[in-house]
């Protein structure tokens, strides 16, 4: 999905600076409250199957489980040992993994080398490179290259797997899951803007805050019926647009599948308007060897993931999941940031075949060191995204603050963090409700019908089991022992 995030750089000139334990709950599989002597009465919580049953979502199952975050005692609980899609909230994971492993002052270096007589672009696995800054490295590149005219240019990829698509069964033209490689401009997107009036003029862009030049090496035509069509012809990405999803004007984002010469011809465009005339881009196959002349650095990893946690960017988290890992591949990286009885294929979560329970999603937040990590990056009060002032997580007129992630798939609606609330009572919770069946029917659809109705009932489902959480009664300290 878009992201608009942009944190701080550093440019550099030449040569420069270059899991946590989990706690093991055992818990039955239904609800289990806890006394709490000395605490007054608390009004009886409405069961929770009465609650999922008044929520309309048809035949979808809930997997939930409410901890007390300074012990892991789990103090409410649903079906908190089924495996679910985690969807989006598995990045809670990908962060504390990629944290635990690179540090949160990691950075991603992109580098201009010279090798020769030829120009060379090297990614470095900077998942939130955007065109505005690479202007300034084309910038800088010119500079530093002063009268030298380079007889080749060749851009190199290889600093992460290559892949086409994060998740192979989403519909091909979906922002969200484009190629992943280890150079990627604007989160592997190029923006397509339209005028329709007699006919269509198509317009693709690299787009930035600042800069918006063409995407020479991608291409755009109009067709009839419904369905979008890709494919790659003579080095240039070639999408065909149906009229049918197009209206007199407009915009959207398009994944790009060949990174490399995306990237490459925009920084051509760049350096020429720096007065460096570049050869037309090629990719580089082996290591990037050569003399570095330049580069610039992304911003520290904290950073890079508050952006990937507020926006959700599916691209940030496989990137930042391969980085940690050193894996050959998205599944073997993703079996490595494994926790618990949790089967994972990919970081983001956008893949269908995940699955993870709401009870060792939740336990992940149980530790005082990843929870002050973690709750700066999660965003405050998310439901108000789908649910808008119906959402009551933002700490005022009695209602909780809640900080956390949210996750959705067709017909899959998930919610983890942490809550807060008025008398200072913190609760940890993972929320999972997935209808397996339409899930499995719509996969790949970019919006099936039904989808925003049932999200918007689920995520108000969510709202009262937080609220339910707060009238849970605390437990005594019990010491949980380390795996």
């Amino acid at each position: 999905m878009p992201q608009d995030f942009v944190p701080k750089r550093l440019f550099h000139r030449r040569a420069v600076l270059a899991g946590a334990a989990a706690m093991l709950v055992i818990s039955p599989a239904g609800a289990q409250v806890f006394s709490d002597i000395g605490r007054p009465p608390l009004r009886p919580a409405r069961p929770i199957p009465a609650m999922l049953q008044a929520a309309g979502l048809g035949q979808a199952q809930l997997g939930m489980a409410v901890l007390d975050p300074a012990t892991g005692a789990l103090l409410d609980g649903w079906s908190e040992d089924l495996p679910m899609p985690p969807a989006s909230t598995l990045k809670i994971m990908t962060a504390l993994y990629a944290l635990d492993r690179l540090g949160p002052s990691h950075r991603f270096a992109t580098r201009v080398l010279r090798r020769g007589d030829m120009l060379v672009l090297a990614g470095g696995g900077d998942p939130v490179l955007d065109t505005d800054a690479l202007a300034v490295l084309a910038r800088m590149t010119a500079a530093a290259a002063g009268d030298w005219r380079p007889a080749g240019f060749a851009v190199w990829g290889e600093a992460l797997p290559r892949m086409e698509r994060i998740a192979p069964e989403q519909a091909a033209q979906l922002a969200y899951n484009p190629a992943l490689s280890g150079i990627m401009l604007n989160h592997n997107r190029v923006h397509l803007g339209w005028r329709c009036e007699d006919s269509c003029s198509l317009d693709l862009t690299a787009r930035g805050n600042r800069h918006a030049p063409r995407a020479f090496t991608i291409r755009a035509g109009m067709v009839g019926g419904n369905g979008f069509g890709h494919a790659i012809e003579d080095g240039h990405e070639v999408w065909t647009i149906p009229r049918s999803r197009l209206g007199r004007t407009g915009t959207r984002w398009l994944p790009v599948r060949a990174p490399e010469l995306y990237a490459g011809d925009v920084f051509q465009t760049l350096c020429r308007a720096e007065g460096l005339v570049l050869p037309a881009p090629e990719i580089l196959p082996g290591p990037p060897e050569g003399d570095e002349i330049t580069r610039i650095d992304s911003p520290p990893l904290r950073e890079v993931l508050r952006g990937m946690l507020e926006y959700s960017t599916n691209l940030t988290a496989e990137a930042v999941g391969l980085a940690a890992s050193g894996a050959a591949d998205l599944r073997g990286s993703a079996i490595a940031t494994g926790a618990g009885t949790a089967v994972l294929h990919d970081h983001s979560g956008l893949g269908a075949d995940s699955r993870i329970s709401a009870l060792t999603l939740a336990r992940l937040l149980c530790d005082p060191n990843r929870a002050a990590i973690l709750r700066p990056l999660l965003n405050r009060n998310p439901l108000t995204q789908t649910l808008e002032e119906r959402a009551q997580g933002d700490g005022r007129g009695g209602h909780p603050l809640v900080q956390a992630k949210t996750g959705t798939l067709n017909f899959v609606s998930n919610l983890s963090g942490y809550a807060r609330f008025p008398d200072s009572v913190e609760r940890a919770f993972a929320i999972m409700i997935g209808d397996a069946d339409r899930s499995a029917a719509s996969r790949g659809n970019e919006l099936p019908v039904g989808v925003p109705g049932w999200t918007d009932r689920a995520r108000l489902l969510q709202r009262d089991l937080i609220a339910r959480a707060g009238r849970m009664p605390q437990t005594p300290p019990v010491p949980m022992p380390e795996i």
